[in-house]
């Protein structure tokens, strides 16, 4: 599959949060060592919102407008960082389209370089402060190196990438957040955020090979 229309724009974000609210507790559990223990309570109203926008999406939204709106309002979330962070995520997704009526290899290089830009806007973090961005970063470097034709093989990749830049939070110190109080001690632990971002990635190459 070299592109995906509405539809499979809409089993793209459907299936993803399906398979991220199944990971829910495995995040509450994760953050609740060193952090507030409610990332996956923030992930599940993150997942309902991008399946209300799904089950809503209008006829005469272009795809632009829909990962625009479902950005902004992810980015309402309450519960900590997760929202604006993910919310910014969503946004840059959208902000390099114009009127596509399908999204290729191509449109994913350009919609997750902006995101990255993005949230390097709000975010300092960088590979090794134990964030999200330990997942995020690699797995969209994946992504804008590929050289195949193939989605599904595009995001295999990044979720790879995702699910490795996780494990290698376990070696690292939180710099961010309240688990940085602990220092030393978040050693051996993976990092939810990174975590979650990693099942995102993950929940994208699910819904790309069904």
């Amino acid at each position: 599959m070299q592109e995906i229309g509405r539809k499979g724009i809409k089993n793209l974000f459907s299936i993803t949060a399906d398979f991220l609210l199944s990971h829910c507790n495995e995040f509450n559990k994760i953050d609740s060592k060193y952090g507030d223990g409610d990332h996956g309570v923030t992930i599940t109203k993150i997942c309902h919102t991008i399946e209300n926008h799904v089950d809503n999406w209008e006829e005469n939204y272009s795809i632009k407008k829909f990962i625009e709106n479902l950005g902004e309002d992810i980015m309402g979330v309450n519960g900590g960082s997760a929202g604006p962070l993910w919310g910014t995520l969503f946004i840059g997704l959208s902000i390099p389209l114009a009127n596509e009526e399908k999204l290729s290899i191509e449109s994913f290089k350009k919609m997750f370089k902006s995101s990255l830009d993005e949230l390097q806007e709000i975010t300092l973090a960088k590979i090794g402060d134990k964030t999200m961005m330990d997942s995020f970063i690699p797995a969209v470097e994946s992504i804008l190196s590929y050289k195949g034709e193939s989605l599904e093989e595009m995001f295999n990749s990044a979720s790879e990438a995702a699910i490795k830049g996780c494990e290698n939070t376990k070696d690292y110190t939180a710099k961010f957040g309240r688990a940085k109080n602990y220092g030393d001690k978040t050693i051996g632990t993976i990092d939810a955020g990174a975590y979650s971002i990693s099942f995102l990635f993950q929940g994208f190459s699910k819904a790309l090979k069904a």
